[in-house]
């Protein structure tokens, strides 16, 4: 589980793709601090594991199905990537609940500039917009956002310029791929809600006034 504050911006400096998966090596700082193998780091928003480590850099696997759902098949040897290492007891709560399994991938379609931020507006697949909502969080490439409008597919989100120099979205341009991650309590109330009508529809079609007419309830 991760927050969605970026820690800091590493650099790919290897990526080795195989029909198995990928092999990623991501130098940094900040997150090696009391690192361990086995750790989970968020990069680009998606949950990877560390599977070796130095003072300067760490490797993990990437397996076909993560490939598959985020941006990281694109990733190329030099580009940034947002780094966040997993959430503790300890931790301040500051974005909101990201667990770094990426839903799709989205789009930038504009960027202009409002004041001293700067607006990127972003196209998911629709059947996923039913989970963002105005002023809530979303997800892009493992940073917690918040959602400034939105229409029918597609949301838009304003960049301090703190957070322009501190987020990969700041050196992105229009066209480019993100990944997503909708808010994690509106799939699970969907669900919730989904399995109750399922359990009173067979409710209903087996209790009827009649039958508690035959049982004594009038």
């Amino acid at each position: 589980m991760f927050t969605g504050l970026i820690e800091e911006l590493g650099k790919v400096i290897s990526i080795d793709k195989t029909p198995q998966g990928a092999n990623i090596t991501i130098s940094c700082n900040k997150v090696l601090q009391k690192a361990a193998i086995g750790d989970s780091i968020a990069t680009n928003g998606v949950c990877l594991t560390v599977v070796k480590l130095s003072n300067t850099a760490f490797t993990a696997n990437i397996m076909n199905e993560s490939l598959k759902v985020s941006s990281l098949k694109n990733l190329k040897i030099g580009d940034l990537v947002n780094l966040e290492k997993s959430l503790t007891l300890q931790s301040y709560l500051g974005g909101h609940l990201v667990t770094g399994d990426v839903d799709c991938c989205g789009k930038i379609t504009s960027i202009s500039n409002d004041g001293f931020a700067q607006k990127y507006t972003i196209e998911i697949p629709l059947e996923f917009m039913k989970y963002v909502v105005y002023k809530g969080r979303i997800t892009l490439d493992g940073a917690s956002l918040t959602v400034a409008s939105l229409n029918d597919s597609t949301l838009t989100v304003s960049l301090i310029p703190h957070t322009q120099k501190s987020i990969t979205l700041g050196f992105k341009n229009v066209g480019d791929i993100i990944n997503i991650e909708t808010d994690l309590i509106a799939k699970h109330l969907e669900k919730l809600l989904l399995s109750r009508e399922k359990t009173d529809e067979k409710s209903s079609s087996n209790i009827s006034k009649s039958f508690l007419a035959e049982n004594g309830f009038f």
